[in-house]
């Protein structure tokens, strides 16, 4: 599937540039549903009103979402790895339209009538089992479509969607959802699924083979077979599980932010509807910039691993220090909500900005051909995450405090740091040989 240029600057008939326009796409499909599985959980206080739940049942039904995205990314990925980038991901990103349209239909309450959790919640694992497409699918046209050198760049810019599309949904859903009532949250978010998946019609394309004469070939397989032996399965690689695994643990943090900050802010900081979706807009946009110039960067030093363990303890310190600071307020507020916005948004940020890194190094060990099942293994443990995540954290609370929830967030940050390979001296990215 490598990707053949030839001296005019054209891939088999298309233009060398088209790869932005595959980059765009990715960013687009990320997006799309990351509005919806960063976006939904902003609403969580007018879930529990209107679906009249308690914390339990709120961190039920967000943990269904994650539930959904865990169990199917894997399958997604080994089938993106057969049928190619395209199918899947317009697949997906389709019916994940129709899932979320279903639910603007049918699974929304009327005045004081409710549907209950249980629709609720099977709504939300069907959006997570269809939008489990997305990631791989989308991650491994980019790999396909860029080199070596410019991958970080590029699969950055495209794990930037998931914050961008995260504060979009922050921005946007609980106006909707305080306005117009979840008809509007499920209905607009069918609507950008269904948009992008125009565009990925329109623009995704497998990379042109065979197009050009041999010896103006350049392909991005045969920089990636200098590296890692195609015929090894992801599945069977310790070093890719090993990167897997570490996503998953550091994704602890993220995801108590993602679908409980909007909580803790309200009930503990007492902050008004404005103030949390600016914070969780701040969080989303900061992890934007701070995962464009984490790809940039750790391309041009070639330093993946030692990034994403620096990361690890950076994170660790931001959530102690919001630990400390949530057990010193103690009944007093004003300026300290102010303060625990902050260390929202500084946690938050730290806790997303490697990720374009990781599943750059995902996907760089395991090789373009099987970039799809790399790419979903990854998301397989952050996505279990987002699962175990909320399910957890009410009785945490009930049993201990919010600075206890925010001291176990700071410990998983900490406990991903020898999970993670060791850099080697030999890998001339950062990342290529295996610890």
């Amino acid at each position: 599937m490598g990707q053949v240029v030839d001296e005019t600057g054209s891939s088999g008939g298309v233009r060398a540039n088209h790869r932005w326009k595959v980059l765009g796409v990715g960013f687009a499909a990320n997006a799309s549903f990351s509005a919806a599985f960063s976006g939904i959980p902003t609403t969580a206080v007018f879930l529990r009103h209107g679906y009249h739940i308690g914390n339990g049942g709120l961190g039920l039904v967000l943990g269904m979402l994650g539930l959904g995205i865990a169990v199917s990314e894997l399958p997604w990925g080994l089938l993106t790895d057969r049928w190619g980038d395209r199918r899947v991901l317009l697949l997906g990103l389709l019916t994940t339209a129709a899932a979320l349209a279903a639910m603007a239909g049918f699974v929304v309450p009327h005045g004081t009538r409710a549907p209950g959790i249980v629709p609720l919640a099977l709504g939300l694992l069907a959006v997570g089992l269809l939008g489990g497409s997305v990631n791989g699918s989308s991650g491994r046209a980019v790999m396909a479509w860029f080199r070596e050198g410019e991958r970080g760049l590029a699969m950055s810019i495209r794990q930037t969607a998931v914050p961008a599309g995260g504060g979009l949904g922050a921005i946007m859903l609980p106006a909707l959802a305080a306005h117009l009532g979840f008809v509007a949250v499920y209905g607009v978010l069918a609507a950008l699924c269904a948009v992008t998946a125009w565009f990925a019609w329109r623009w995704l394309h497998e990379p042109p083979v065979a197009a050009a004469p041999a010896t103006h070939q350049a392909t991005i397989d045969d920089e990636n077979a200098a590296s890692q032996p195609q015929t090894v399965s992801p599945l069977r690689d310790i070093g890719v599980w090993r990167v897997a695994l570490g996503i998953g643990v550091l994704c602890v943090p993220q995801l108590a932010v993602v679908t409980f900050a909007t909580v803790f802010l309200h009930d503990f900081g007492h902050a008004g509807v404005f103030a949390i979706s600016a914070t969780m807009a701040a969080v989303q946009t900061g992890a934007a910039v701070a995962r464009v110039w984490s790809g940039r960067w750790t391309d041009q030093h070639g330093n993946r691993r030692q990034y994403m363990r620096a990361c690890s303890v950076l994170t660790a310190l931001l959530f102690a220090l919001l630990a400390l600071i949530a057990a010193g307020v103690g009944g007093r507020h004003g300026w300290t909500t102010v303060a625990l916005a902050v260390m929202i948004v500084l946690g938050g940020v730290s806790a997303s900005a490697w990720h374009g890194v990781a599943y750059t190094e995902l996907a760089t060990l395991a090789g373009t051909r099987r970039a799809g099942t790399a790419l979903a293994m990854g998301n397989t443990c952050a996505f279990m995450t987002l699962f175990v995540t909320p399910l957890a954290i009410p009785p945490l609370l009930a049993a201990m405090s919010w600075p206890a929830v925010w001291a176990i967030a700071s410990a998983c940050a900490l406990l991903a740091l020898p999970v993670f390979p060791r850099p080697s001296r030999a890998a001339g990215y950062g990342s290529r040989v295996r610890a």
